[in-house]
């Protein structure tokens, strides 16, 4: 069998068991933030916060709240990884110094994992386990929560309230996010990932060499990263380790989960506002989206559109042999469609087109299907703006699922869209502007440009992925990087609530004979095509200066 159609294979095989888990994971998180009823441990835990469980909030409130919850979680991860030497688990470890330990907390809790360092020989277990591995669990938690909370801002009519922030936290963490990764854990375990405490194991590195790496829960935390589309590897080599990805199977268990909760949320939002095909509308954007991306990837990728891989005759440097060129590609799509982070193989390695695919995934603000939540209510401001601009076209004040969308609404969509290109190109463009931080890249010219790029990408779109060769681990970057992760994560939250608390408050508007159908195939049509251009437009200036022309030479 050919390598093309053995990757063929494991991308229909990805989208039958995406397709075949959409309605029934879809309709029990319908169920977990529908419930009225909260289970014994819930109610512990909203006693031990001081939390009135069935009190709503207005979105002022639950942005507070969320607000509070991250920055208490900034500094008890910061401050874990500062006094790292004297605490348990430690494995002799030293503290983290102070610019790191800022920007891996801030990584984090932003749920995007970007790591300037090595894990292995950076952390011991217990900051592994009760600082990053938590934040893997409640950031990604914190997303569904806001995607929620701006559904139930379509489906409210004349509210104050969008739901308890503490509440579906804590519902998404304990009843959605907890048991899939124990389950995945096991499939992983039993697929070679190692499970223990042990100690120091030599290893042979992808360079030859040799080094001392700690054994750890490596098998939780993969299932954890994986699931709740964080970035983040135990190993230096991130999913390119067999002790974190062993086999070929294993690696599409990975993509799958990396998937999975995203592709359900559509269902989960068609539910909440009681029109089941506006949910398969908006999951019709995303796969359209992220199909034409991996297939696009694997072009450039299978066709080896570059100098050494036309010389050598396969575009295999920076790629694991387990793995190949096809499900490489596959993965490398998927992590930067979602807010995954991990990498089975060096994006720096890939052709300059299937290395611009990696970026253009992240500038589309990964709503396809995006992170955990916060591709569902990024895709959810796209069909905002699209409505917006079909209104304009037509002359009629715009509506989407019965709510007006006017001044109000569209300043804060269209506030929500700029945040993420005005943090990457404003970093970028400090970054080029310093001989210092140009230093940090590993090539000049183009591809050195689209190392900054893709750094400050991913961070400010809470990716996590690094394209590699570039030297992060600066004081001056990781400072850079961690403020993109603060303002690229917690603005468009902010934004997106506002949005919730103000469609909340409206009455709904009857349809009528000029209203825009948001279900049928002409408006999936739209919202792909406003979101390309409007990306293409935004960007396509900083990619024709590094991939594209690095390509085209």
């Amino acid at each position: 069998m050919s390598a093309t159609a053995a990757g063929m294979i494991f991308i229909v095989s990805l989208i039958v068991a995406l397709g075949l888990a959409h309605k029934p994971l879809g309709d029990y998180m319908y169920r977990v933030y529908t419930s009225t009823k909260h289970n014994v441990v819930e109610r512990g835990i909203y006693r031990l916060l001081g939390v009135r469980a069935d009190a709503e909030q207005s979105w002022g409130v639950y942005a507070r709240s969320l607000l509070a919850f991250s920055v208490i979680s900034i500094l008890v991860v910061y401050g874990m990884q500062r006094l790292q030497d004297k605490l348990p688990l430690s494995l002799g470890m030293k503290p983290v110094t102070d610019h790191i330990a800022w920007n891996t907390a801030i990584s984090f809790v932003t749920n995007t994992n970007w790591q300037a360092y090595s894990g292995e020989s950076t952390m011991g277990h217990l900051v592994q386990m009760s600082a990053l591995a938590v934040q893997n669990f409640v950031s990604a938690a914190v997303g569904m929560a806001v995607a929620v909370a701006l559904v139930r801002g379509f489906a409210r009519r004349k509210s104050e309230t969008i739901g308890n922030f503490w509440v579906d936290l804590v519902r998404g963490s304990l009843r959605i996010l907890l048991p899939i990764a124990f389950v995945g854990a096991l499939v992983l375990v039993a697929g070679g990932l190692i499970q223990n405490f042990s100690g120091v194991h030599e290893v042979t590195t992808l360079t030859g060499g040799t080094q001392g790496i700690t054994g750890g829960p490596v098998a939780s935390q993969e299932a954890i990263k994986e699931l709740g589309t964080n970035g983040g590897g135990f190993y230096n080599a991130n999913s390119a380790h067999p002790f974190e990805n062993s086999t070929n199977w294993t690696n599409w268990l990975e993509i799958f989960l990396i998937l999975l909760i995203p592709f359900a949320l559509p269902r989960t939002f068609g539910k909440l506002v009681g029109q089941v095909k506006q949910g398969y509308a908006i999951l019709a954007v995303m796969g359209i989206i992220a199909l034409t991306s991996v297939l696009l990837t694997n072009v450039f990728e299978l066709g080896g559109n570059a100098t050494v891989p036309q010389a050598v005759g396969a575009a295999m440097e920076g790629k694991e042999v387990r793995f190949g060129i096809s499900n490489s590609a596959t993965f490398a799509a998927s992590t930067t469609l979602t807010s995954t982070g991990a990498v089975n193989s060096f994006h720096d390695s890939f052709t300059p087109f299937g290395g611009m695919m990696t970026m253009f995934n992240m500038m589309l603000g990964e709503v396809a299907p995006g992170g955990v939540g916060s591709g569902l209510y990024g895709m959810l401001i796209l069909a905002v703006i699209t409505v917006f601009v079909a209104g304009l076209m037509v002359g009629r004040t715009p509506e989407y699922l019965g709510k007006k969308i006017g001044a109000r609404e569209i300043k804060l969509a269209s506030l929500y869209f700029l945040v993420t290109p005005v943090l990457v190109l404003i970093g970028t463009a400090f970054a080029m502007g310093s001989a210092e931080q140009r230093a940090s890249m590993l090539n000049s010219g183009p591809h050195g440009l689209s190392e900054v790029l893709y750094a400050f990408t991913s961070a400010s779109n809470n990716n996590g992925s690094a394209f590699a060769g570039i030297t992060v681990n600066t004081p001056w970057y990781d400072v850079a990087l961690g403020l993109c992760m603060v303002f690229g994560r917690f603005l468009p939250i902010v934004l997106a609530l506002a949005l919730a608390g103000s469609l909340a408050q409206q009455a709904p508007v009857p349809a009528g004979a000029g209203t825009l159908p948001t279900h049928r195939p002409q408006f999936v049509g739209m919202v792909v095509g406003v979101t390309v251009i409007l990306v293409a437009l935004t960007f396509l200036p900083a990619l024709a200066l590094g991939p594209i022309a690095e390509g085209l030479s």
